[in-house]
């Protein structure tokens, strides 16, 4: 495993065996969101999608208590006391949140404890999401007088459907993993200590299967949430045509006729 350095000691990052991995600092705050943390997760998301060597990135938490439990409140009275100064908050913040939404990339959050407000946002923008049973979901705007974000509201009402965001969202509860499972807000829950080992087989796995393909999933799933006129069908066929014609596609075939592993390199 090779640490990378970032702009924040808030934020950790490091990569190995095709996996980038990008852990919130802040356990002391149960890693609420400050702006340098902000600022530091849009420049690894960015790295790590320019870095061939990383395929797959796994968003965790540090320590036991906190996926992400929002952003950090004591920073309000100086970086977002009023609009003009939470433009500057939002701009930092935007383009770390863009930078989540247009990870070509798979993305996968790891979840144990909290995962609230601000940090269910972030945790809504992985491809998938994978939590320890202790966890606990939740979104408290109604009880600060927030707006929460456009894309988070949209990304809970495609996961949860529009009745179940409202409940989220109108009432500020926390809900368990069990109930955030049946609601759809998250894909799988875990035994605490099998956590680990079930992110890394999911992680592992993504990182040796075929880049162009999965990327071609990403990629198609991405056009479907948009408006059917604007939908890029011509970009996708291309994407299908790219992959037929590449060498992982031939070693593919090679592969299972050998009854072996492939060895896919993303041409």
């Amino acid at each position: 495993m090779q640490n990378l350095e970032t702009s924040s000691p808030r934020i950790l990052a490091a990569k190995g065996d095709g996996i980038g991995w990008l852990t919130f600092n802040q356990p002391e705050k149960r890693n609420a969101m400050s702006l340098d943390m902000w600022q530091a997760t849009g420049e690894v998301l960015e790295s790590f999608g320019a870095d061939d060597e990383v395929r797959v990135v796994v968003m965790q938490g540090a320590g036991d208590r906190a996926f992400v439990s929002g952003a950090d409140i004591s920073q309000f009275e100086k970086h977002r006391s009023n609009a003009e100064a939470s433009a500057e908050y939002n701009r930092i913040a935007g383009h770390s949140r863009k930078m989540l939404a247009m990870l070509d990339k798979p993305l996968i959050a790891k979840i144990r404890g909290y995962c609230i407000g601000g940090g269910l946002a972030v945790a809504l923008a992985a491809d998938f999401r994978i939590a320890s049973e202790d966890s606990q979901f939740g979104i408290p705007a109604a009880k600060l007088s927030i707006v929460y974000p456009y894309d988070g509201i949209r990304l809970l009402k495609e996961l949860v459907g529009p009745g179940n965001a409202k409940k989220i969202l109108f009432s500020g509860f926390r809900y368990p993993a069990a109930e955030a499972l049946r609601m759809g807000l998250i894909e799988e829950v875990t035994p605490v200590e099998e956590l680990d080992a079930v992110v890394r087989n999911y992680a592992e796995t993504i990182a040796g299967n075929a880049p162009l393909s999965i990327n071609g999933t990403k990629q198609a799933i991405r056009e479907m949430g948009r408006n059917e006129a604007d939908r890029d069908l011509d970009r996708l066929a291309a994407l299908q045509t790219e992959a037929m014609n590449s060498a992982d596609y031939a070693e593919g075939r090679r592969a299972f006729m050998e009854k072996r592993k492939p060895v896919f390199t993303g041409t």
